[in-house]
């Protein structure tokens, strides 16, 4: 909901923002760097010949023909107006194909000057951005898919809101493929978020379960450190989730489900057969384990395997047994997240410099005034003060004449910084008494700097902020003028 809450906010009239990844699962892994993907809202995807154009925007039309499953290219079919892909585009047969080399290379910049598969990475490896086109129509090689499921997961409704958000094309291709710089991968990214939060309880466990023996058991050994990654886990549960019925997934099963996954694990590699949940068709182990890498893999998990449940404990994030197995047994319907633990964690810190953008605050209010829910109004009034942060830090504080245009401004400007004030009770009462203060009109300065002090505490401070160990108090003079009280404004 914060994830989500947060995107809507900061999507532009050009580009889509969507946080993916574990992150954007709902996921807050040890470790985990940031993903984000950035949707152009200028150019679509299509893939019906007698698809309607609509103005100022470029159309590509998908190719699928001598590409593997999963891959496509993208051919210019259409544009009017400004054209933004001239530099992207290379020729082939008298027609015109987005390069996802050329885009990655003229799209890096300075905050992310590495390119890592389909991303563009910043110098720290904490942050991923992938540059994405979108096909609001779902397509013919997931069609199958949609009619597959007979154990009624997904639902109907999760398999229809699935289609209806279509897919995204993220720019690689096949490693060694003639056409490599030429092919675009299919994205599931926003239907594989739909499926994990249709994730029960139990599913989820088993879904994180997954995760931490991947990376804090199998991979810690260098030999088998870069032949699995966390996207085969996730697709192992999505189809054990298919397969049975959504019944069985109760907390009192967690260990014989878990298992089931972590065999099917086995099965995978021993085969070197893992199916794309959406394009069965594309076997995500194929060119990824060679012969010598899969028999030390194999050993790797049927020792494992021999351990049963209790080969997750050789993860360091599980050091009690006692504790997961005492709980098993407990209603998990309704799981309990510590708010402040996620707001001050290091990823959500990541996740809020990637998004130093002003926002459609209009936007942002008409919806907030649409919403029933109090909760998610509260989430989105935070993201609002948050963004109202960001972009006060750069503006003035003093007007240089008085006239009406100033006192517009002056009101503007002291609108933004009340607003300012509800992601903490610290540094939004500061920044407002600096503007009066700057303002030299020190009595109401004062006074909110005592009533910011009032209400600082430890669990109240902005990320990065500690208390210190002396008291602190303003000696505020004896008034000689009225002032205004900042609790009335």
């Amino acid at each position: 909901m914060m994830n989500n809450a947060k995107d809507y906010l900061q999507t532009m009239r050009n580009c889509t923002f969507i946080t993916s990844g574990s992150f954007g699962e709902g996921l807050v892994m040890r470790g985990s760097d940031l993903d984000v993907m950035y949707v152009c809202k200028f150019a679509e995807v299509c893939e019906d010949k007698n698809v309607y154009f609509k103005p100022n925007i470029t159309y590509f039309e998908m190719e699928a023909e001598d590409c593997q499953p999963c891959f496509v290219r993208l051919r210019l079919r259409y544009f009017t107006g400004r054209f933004f892909f001239g530099s992207f585009l290379e020729e082939m047969g008298g027609n015109y194909y987005l390069s996802n080399a050329k885009l990655k290379e003229q799209m890096t910049d300075l905050r992310c000057p590495t390119i890592h598969g389909p991303c563009l990475s910043d110098t720290n490896d904490t942050l991923d951005i992938a540059l994405c086109f979108r096909s609001t129509s779902w397509i013919p090689q997931a069609q199958h898919w949609v009619t597959r499921s007979n154990n009624s997961w997904p639902s109907y409704d999760v398999k229809k809101s699935i289609i209806q958000h279509g897919v995204l094309f993220v720019p690689i291709g096949v490693k060694g493929s003639p056409k490599e710089d030429l092919d675009w991968r299919i994205s599931f990214s926003v239907a594989e978020k739909i499926l994990i939060y249709s994730f029960t309880h139990t599913q989820f466990l088993c879904y994180v379960l997954m995760k931490i023996l991947l990376k804090d058991v199998i991979a810690i050994d260098l030999s088998c450190k870069e032949l699995l990654c966390s996207y085969f886990m996730k697709t192992i549960v999505f189809w054990i989730s298919e397969e049975i019925s959504p019944s069985v997934w109760k907390p009192n099963n967690l260990i014989p489900l878990f298992m089931r996954c972590f065999r099917r694990l086995l099965y995978c590699v021993e085969y070197l057969v893992c199916p794309h949940f959406f394009v069965p068709e594309n076997n995500l182990f194929e060119n990824k384990i060679n012969k010598y890498a899969r028999v030390i893999l194999l050993n790797k998990l049927h020792i494992l395997n021999s351990y049963g449940w209790k080969c997750i404990l050789f993860s360091d994030q599980i050091p009690n047994g006692h504790k997961l197995t005492s709980r098993l047994y407990k209603d998990q319907s309704c799981s309990h997240i510590d708010i402040r633990k996620l707001l001050f964690s290091r990823i959500f810190y990541i996740s809020y410099q990637a998004h130093m953008r002003s926002f459609d605050y209009e936007k942002a209010i008409h919806l907030i005034l649409s919403l029933e829910s109090s909760k998610i109004k509260y989430l989105y009034l935070h993201f609002m003060s948050k963004f109202s942060c960001i972009s006060d830090q750069f503006q003035p504080f003093e007007f240089t004449s008085e006239n009406k245009f100033t006192y517009k401004k002056y009101n503007t400007r002291l609108s933004s910084l009340l607003q300012n004030m509800h992601h903490d009770a610290v540094s939004g009462w500061l920044m407002l008494a600096s503007f009066f203060y700057k303002r030299k009109q020190y009595y109401i300065a004062l006074d909110i700097l005592q009533y910011s002090l009032s209400k600082c505490s430890s669990e109240k401070f902005y990320h990065g902020m500690n208390a210190s160990p002396e008291p602190t108090c303003i000696i505020k003079p004896e008034p000689f003028e009225e002032y205004v009280d900042p609790k009335a404004m």
